[in-house]
């Protein structure tokens, strides 16, 4: 669905955020997506993605997923909806959605509190059980910019990049959370930006990516929040260990 937020036809500037982790927090993750908001509309942002599983965690328990999950058409999301900015940019961001009694890891597109679409997580993590995969890969547009979402460890297979290429977009808007276990986040430390730079290079694809960053435990996240170009460089990234905002124009053609 096309949104106009009335930026130049030649570029549209794009914002990713690089967040705390929020468990079971959703004031408290509301709260930051304000403030972060307000910062990206004073910087003439249009599009501002935040991470994978941002407003209520990235859970794994499948009690806890069910206690947690919200319906796209409750009540209840209904008041998460209208403590959206009223203005500002068109937002993405992950959450646990719950639909006919089965659990998706989601990212819904909101603007001024109003939701225009959802994409489901397709490629789910052996942990991931309590999940269904979703089985689409709409395409959304804003400012002329089209662009579509790839949630985390779908980026690792080429079928989603070559769709959102398919249907026209030039971007691939990525929502994340590497929150891992220390000696893995070690490993896979600079491994996140080289996987999703060859997705780029293979679909001819911009790549905007979000992410947490912290510690919990044992567990630690270094981000990355950055920016891919279609050959496969990575031209803005975050500090690995800082939340922030990064902005950036991307072509619409």
């Amino acid at each position: 669905m096309p949104i106009n937020t009335h930026q130049s036809a030649e570029v549209v500037r794009i914002g990713v955020t690089q967040t705390p982790e929020y468990r079971n927090d959703t004031s408290g993750a509301l709260a930051h997506l304000i403030d972060v908001a307000a910062r990206a509309e004073a910087a003439g942002v249009s599009l501002l993605v935040f991470p994978e599983g941002y407003l209520q965690g990235y859970l794994l328990g499948k009690q806890e997923i069910r206690d947690a999950a919200l319906s796209l058409s409750s009540p209840e999301f209904e008041d998460v909806l209208a403590q959206f900015p009223a203005s500002g940019p068109v937002i993405v961001l992950g959450m646990i959605e719950e639909e006919a009694g089965s659990f998706f890891n989601t990212a819904v597109v909101v603007t001024a509190r109003r939701l225009i679409g959802r994409y489901r997580k397709i490629h789910l993590l052996s942990a991931e059980r309590g999940y269904t995969p979703g089985d689409g890969c709409p395409v959304f547009e804003v400012d002329g910019l089209r662009f579509g979402i790839s949630i985390c460890y779908d980026t690792n297979f080429p079928d989603i990049a070559r769709s959102i290429a398919d249907s026209g977009a030039s971007l691939i808007v990525c929502c994340s959370n590497n929150m891992l276990p220390r000696a893995k986040a070690e490993i896979y430390r600079d491994v996140h930006n080289a996987e999703r730079a060859n997705r780029c290079r293979e679909a001819g694809l911009w790549l905007a990516s979000s992410d947490v960053t912290g510690e919990r435990g044992e567990m630690v996240s270094w981000g990355p929040g950055a920016i891919i170009t279609p050959g496969g460089e990575v031209v803005a990234q975050l500090a690995l260990d800082e939340a922030g905002l990064l902005t950036f124009d991307i072509p619409t053609t």
